[in-house]
């Protein structure tokens, strides 16, 4: 019974949840085509009401941990569901990113990640699409901000083991600028998949940023230990056993 009432709370958390982004996304349209600040305005306006909405609707708080950047960095993230979009976006002044080509074409998501300065990526032979991405930030440079990247390349569930993906690598190379790892237990509560949500607190981390100069070796394997680790730890405290 009581699984059956949380998971009714979620069915309806998620409705309102897209009907939230359709208002919005009309509501803020007309600014938001004449300026990237509107789209800008809009996104964050959404993540506060995801956040507070969840808070009271299905007993699934938020927080954010560590330090946010507010400079030109590379943001290297865990990815486990929708939320840990939802609050890194929120915690950084100007954040973008990189995105899978076939969102573009998303009711609302797609028109507005285009306007705040996200990347779309083709997915295809895997040098092809790491060129591709280069040279597609390299050309969106003249909007500065936090480029937000998953490192694994996808939405990875809690517990489920996926390698760091080379493209990473090669944009901490060619940005020549601090990556800042982010870990989170967000999966735990908020499943890649299905409408339950589970109540507790769900956390995404920002953690020590790693200075550029590393070998791409070196690199990620020290970005896999920080992010894997801290996530794990968050994973363990939300009761979760890894």
């Amino acid at each position: 019974m009581k699984y059956t009432v949380q998971w009714l709370r979620s069915l309806i958390f998620v409705v309102q949840m897209y009907l939230a982004m359709a208002v919005l996304g009309i509501v803020f349209l007309p600014w938001a085509l004449i300026s990237a600040r509107g789209a800008r305005v809009a996104c964050r306006a959404y993540c506060r009401w995801v956040r507070w909405s969840a808070a009271w609707m299905v007993g699934l708080r938020t927080e954010v941990r560590g330090t946010p950047p507010t400079e030109e960095v590379l943001i290297a993230a865990k990815h486990q569901s929708f939320l840990d979009i939802i609050l890194i976006f929120g915690a950084v002044p100007a954040g973008k990113f990189i995105m899978k080509r076939e969102l573009m074409w998303a009711p609302v998501i797609g028109q507005y990640a285009l306007r705040i300065g996200c990347v779309p990526v083709d997915r295809g032979k895997r040098g092809q699409a790491i060129r591709k991405m280069v040279a597609d930030v390299a050309r969106g440079r003249q909007q500065p901000g936090q480029l937000i990247i998953y490192a694994q390349g996808t939405r990875v569930a809690p517990g489920v083991v996926r390698p760091y993906k080379v493209g990473t690598a090669v944009l901490y190379a060619e940005l020549g600028q601090p990556c800042v790892p982010v870990a989170t237990n967000v999966g735990v509560f908020w499943p890649r998949r299905g409408i339950y949500r589970k109540p507790g607190l769900a956390v995404v981390e920002f953690l020590p940023p790693i200075a550029p100069g590393l070998d791409r070796e070196s690199f990620l394997a020290r970005l896999e230990a920080e992010v894997e680790g801290a996530s794990n730890r968050l994973m363990r405290e939300a009761g979760f056993e890894v």
